[in-house]
């Protein structure tokens, strides 16, 4: 017989007295019970090496022959993600987790390699983690290895969920310099990831003379394909920039000298950065002035993203956010007090009151049709 146990089909059958139990790494039936055909036919003819386990490979051998490349073809377009993960493989083949067998990695190691880089930043830390999780994700997707292991990451690491009130949001776009005014203000007008806002092309961008569409098309999945409406002051900024560049028909919306020929996350750290340090200059000459909290750029669209929830329920909000799962879109709603009881009384509202005979009063008060004779109603007996 074969049975499913977590992604795989297992194989359970007797033999000469004994029960085998043996995984086929088949996640289809029809192909577990080939493969436990073949089980038995190789028991059969004396081969009781084919119930060995094949040994898992190290970490090392696994990052080496099977990690490194796939990222180097799967993230050719995303240098950044890219570089995330060789920097994670890199230093976690310079620690001791890195000669243990996949199947021998737990959570008690990777806290190990948390202790052995203690002097680090714990977002440096959790590169590498991040890169280990990916890593035996792939190792447990290709069959190399039975189950994954739970890997937590190391705490302290800096949020980037800070929101902007209305107030901040104004007086930082009025210190942006050019061009990352403008990707500021798409950013707060659409929520969209920075990686999407730099890698953003006229092809995808329409402008009809008061508004427009900005198609996403690439991301972090297949939920990132998505169509977003322009509010004023996103439309405004394009225009603004479409005029600039001569009104072309293709090309990046945010170019640069960079290799990629787009604005990249290094250059938009460094307008992010002269931004806050202008607000800084603007406060210390006037300390009545606003203060506006130094924070992550990323910041931006989580500011756009919570200002959107009060507008929409979290299924819309998770397709303008471009989730895949509707769990990280809850991360931006913020139900209050006031708006949980406003949501009862709207409730309150709207009900019906049925009468015996099973008709809602309000829907034939607005028909003009009479009340029914609750005589004709069926009661008991």
């Amino acid at each position: 017989m074969i049975y499913k146990k977590g992604r795989y089909y297992m194989a359970k059958f007797t033999w000469q007295g004994k029960v085998i139990r043996k995984s086929t790494r088949a996640t289809e039936a029809k192909i577990a019970r080939a493969i436990e055909g073949k089980i038995r036919s190789e028991l059969a003819r004396g081969n009781w090496g084919i119930l060995e386990a094949t040994p898992a490979p190290t970490l090392a051998e696994f990052l080496k022959r099977d990690f490194l490349p796939y990222s180097e073809s799967k993230f050719r377009d995303k240098l950044g993600t890219l570089q995330y993960y060789c920097d994670g493989a890199k230093r976690l083949l310079a620690s001791q987790i890195a000669s243990l067998r996949l199947s021998e990695i737990t959570d008690q190691n990777a806290r190990q390699f948390e202790s052995r880089w203690a002097a680090l930043s714990p977002s440096t830390i959790n590169c590498g983690l991040r890169t280990l999780r990916r890593a035996l994700s792939l190792a447990t997707e290709w069959g190399t290895i039975d189950r994954m292991p739970k890997i937590a990451l190391a705490r302290g690491e800096r949020q980037r969920e800070r929101v902007l009130n209305r107030a901040e949001a104004e007086a930082y776009l009025a210190a942006c310099p050019q061009p990352w005014r403008h990707v500021a203000t798409v950013m707060l007008g659409t929520g969209m990831r920075p990686g999407e806002l730099y890698r953003l092309r006229w092809e995808h961008v329409l402008l009809n003379g008061h508004g427009g569409l900005i198609q996403v098309t690439q991301g972090k999945s297949k939920a990132a394909r998505r169509l977003l409406p322009m509010l004023t002051e996103v439309y405004q900024a394009l225009k603004a920039r479409h005029d600039s560049q001569g009104s072309p028909a293709e090309g990046w919306v945010f170019p640069t000298g960079s290799a990629s020929g787009h604005m990249e996350e290094s250059s938009a750290k460094k307008w992010h950065a002269k931004a806050l340090a202008t607000l800084g200059d603007a406060r210390k000459k006037n300390p009545d002035s606003l203060e506006v909290k130094p924070f992550e750029p990323y910041c931006l669209r989580h500011t756009a993203l919570t200002w959107l929830a009060p507008n929409c329920d979290a299924f819309t909000l998770a397709r303008i956010a471009g989730h895949s799962s509707i769990t990280i879109t809850q991360r931006y709603c913020h139900p209050q007090a006031d708006a949980v009881e406003a949501a009862f009384q709207r409730l309150a509202e709207r009900r019906e009151v049925v009468t015996e005979g099973g008709h809602p009063q309000k829907q034939l008060a607005a028909s003009g049709e009479a009340e029914p004779d609750s005589s004709l109603c069926l009661t008991e007996g």
